[in-house]
């Protein structure tokens, strides 16, 4: 799980799910490794399908421990392409008893571009469950701004590639004000992900950007962690309810136990 927060308030808003996997004999594999072969294999429907469930279940268990933190999801090309996905995620949301509003779908730039209308009709269903949408990796596609205008799109995230130039470059420094002033005239919210200095921080705030997500605040953690994290709580994780999640090969969550902590 990564965290972003609000530039105003300075409180953690939400986390990002972020995919993992810890191999028993090569430790750490980068998504960058796995996702490819996933795809290649025809597992990668599951996969994403069993993130939107642990993520839900995830929120779930928080809320039962008073946090009630949103949580965002990306969602691949390939899943936009299923026709059932609205499908599962209103049948994650009923079982986990999961209010729609603690969920947001990110969706790259790029893949919301492809196919603009099947993107559009299927934002739709999605923005009518409840979910909110965020367009991200903004910056780095080719974006047609009468689509994006259109898309019921709440929020929109500059790409890192940006931010990290914000301290000597004036033309990123440009982009993000001009992408921010756009942002905000359509309507939507606007989240700077890969801030890793203060002063990346005091320029977004002084652009106006609305929340801020990166190593600045906060690595990736296990979800067991997060919780303790945001609450400020010092307790020992070897909580009970607190276990890693296990995704096995016929695509569904591991079912021992009574909750899912995911480990993105």
């Amino acid at each position: 799980m990564s965290n972003s927060g609000d530039t105003v308030s300075q409180q953690v808003t939400g986390a990002e799910a972020l995919l993992r996997w810890q191999h028993p004999t090569r430790g750490m594999v980068s998504p960058v490794e796995f996702i490819p072969i996933a795809e290649r294999f025809g597992l990668i429907g599951a996969l994403g399908a069993w993130v939107i469930d642990e993520a839900c279940a995830q929120i779930k268990t928080w809320r039962g421990m008073g946090l009630s933190m949103r949580v965002a999801i990306n969602l691949s090309m390939h899943q936009l392409r299923q026709s059932d996905l609205v499908e599962k995620v209103s049948d994650a949301l009923r079982r986990h008893q999961v209010p729609p509003d603690l969920i947001t779908f990110e969706i790259t730039e790029s893949a919301a571009m492809e196919d603009a209308q099947a993107s559009m009709r299927l934002f739709e269903q999605l923005a009518q469950i409840g979910v909110s949408l965020s367009i991200d990796d903004f910056g780095t596609g080719y974006s047609s701004l009468s689509h994006l205008r259109k898309l019921p799109a709440t929020q929109l995230k500059i790409d890192r590639s940006f931010v990290q130039d914000l301290g000597g470059e004036e033309d990123a420094r440009a982009i993000v004000k001009a992408v921010i002033k756009l942002a905000h005239a359509l309507g939507l919210e606007v989240v700077a992900e890969g801030v890793e200095t203060r002063d990346q921080q005091d320029i977004l705030t002084d652009f106006g950007c609305d929340q801020l997500q990166g190593y600045l605040y906060a690595r990736p953690m296990p979800a067991k962690h997060l919780q303790l994290w945001a609450l400020g709580d010092d307790k020992n994780t070897a909580h009970p309810s607190f276990r890693d999640s296990l995704f096995n090969q016929d695509g569904e969550a591991d079912a021992s136990g009574n909750e899912h902590p995911p480990y993105h």
